[in-house]
Order: C-alpha cells, then sequence, then structure tokens
C-alpha cells in the first residue's frame, strides 16, 4: 500500500509542473553537502519528518526572482535553479519543499526582506550562536520575522537521537573553530522552521529524504 501511495504521490508530483514562486515563499532544502548538513537533520526532523538542513527566501532583485541565504561566507543572493539543483531525490528531483506564510501574516513580508536585504555581504556565523554580528541560515530568518513571531528559538540539539551522546560531526566542527559545543543554548533551524503553525507547505519540487508524505 504504502508503494501504491508513492506512486500516486509522483504522478501528481509531475502532473504538477506550474507551480510558481512568489517573493517571501520560503524554501526548505535537504541539503547532500557535509556531514554536518547530516547532523542537522539527524536532530531536527522537520515537516512530516523530513530531512532539512537549508532554508533560503525568495526575493525580487532586479525585476528578477532570486534567494537570499545565509550560505558561507556570508549572506548572498544565489539564482533560483543554482539553489534547486543542489541535491536531487531517487527520481532526480530536487528536494526543496516551499512554505508560504498564511494570508493574515503575509504584510510581515517586505519589512522582513528589507531585513535581510539589508544583511548581504555579512559573515557567516559558522558558530551558530545569536547576536554575534553573523547570521546562519535559519538564524537571519527568524530575525527578520521576529516582529510578528512567526518562528521560535528553541534549545539546540547536537545529540544523537537515540545514544544522547554528542556527535562526532559536532564535535570535530567545534574542535575546529576551538570553540564549547553551545548545548542547549537558544537557536533555530530549519527542522522547526518547517513546523511553524503560520506557515503552510505549498509544494514539492522532490522529497527530502526520510519525509512520510502519503497522498
Amino acid at each position: 500500500m504504502k508503494k501504491y501511495y508513492w506512486i500516486i504521490f509522483v504522478v501528481s508530483f509531475a502532473c504538477n509542473s506550474n507551480f510558481e514562486l512568489i517573493e517571501g515563499d520560503l524554501l526548505f532544502q535537504d541539503l547532500d553537502s557535509s556531514p554536518i548538513c547530516d547532523a542537522i537533520e539527524l536532530v531536527t526532523p522537520g515537516y512530516q519528518d523530513a530531512n532539512l538542513s537549508h532554508i533560503g527566501v525568495v526575493v525580487y532583485n532586479n525585476g528578477q526572482l532570486k534567494v537570499l541565504e545565509a550560505i558561507p561566507p556570508a549572506v548572498i543572493l544565489t539564482d533560483i535553479n543554482s539553489f534547486l539543483n543542489r541535491s536531487f531525490d531517487k527520481y532526480g528531483k530536487q528536494k526543496v519543499m516551499v512554505g508560504r506564510l498564511k494570508k493574515e501574516y503575509k504584510e510581515a513580508i517586505p519589512d522582513a526582506i528589507n531585513f535581510m536585504k539589508n544583511k548581504i555581504g555579512i559573515k557567516y556565523d559558522d558558530e551558530f550562536l545569536l547576536n554575534n554580528n553573523s547570521y546562519y541560515c535559519s538564524e537571519l530568518i527568524y530575525e527578520a520575522f521576529i516582529k510578528d513571531s512567526i518562528f521560535k528559538l528553541e534549545p539546540m540539539n547536537f545529540l544523537h537521537p537515540i545514544t544522547k551522546d554528542t556527535l562526532l560531526a559536532w564535535k570535530q566542527y567545534y574542535s575546529n573553530l576551538k570553540r564549547e559545543i553551545p548545548q542547549e543554548k537558544l537557536g533555530i533551524n530549519p527542522g522547526t522552521m518547517s513546523l511553524s503553525k503560520k506557515i503552510n507547505i505549498v509544494h514539492f519540487y522532490g522529497m527530502p529524504n526520510g519525509i512520510k508524505r502519503q497522498l
């Protein structure tokens, strides 16, 4: 039965190719780029248990839609196709799903975008800490929408969900930075952002790993 549901999803998805992005759309990505992405996904499952390790926002820039994102080494604007084509599912579809603010919160978008555009060029926050004059992907978007409380901070977790030991990837990562692991300090990540009750998930380009979506 699960296989049947999956086939229906793939067929209906293929027929739904006319989806159009709009300014303010949130692009949640299962990014297969490093052990750190895998570690983020392991401890912070998102919408329908999707593995999500990155997020960007669709914005207009010089008459074209771009993705505004915080990604090493800085806050930048990225071509949409370049963003989408970073990782693919087993059917060759981009592992990105689209979140859209609910109607009653859309007035927050212009100010949020202005905030983020003013941060272009600022250094990427590789320590994943708040209030240090740099930004990681979800921190930038959280700060942009903070006035309207679209997203909420939670204690950060760097522990394996079963063994409760600190993941080796995080030990190595923070050792290289010569910083302590900020376990339990407040932060935010794409997975928990995808669960916000103030957004709707409106489209899937492809299937992020771990997702349990059925039609």
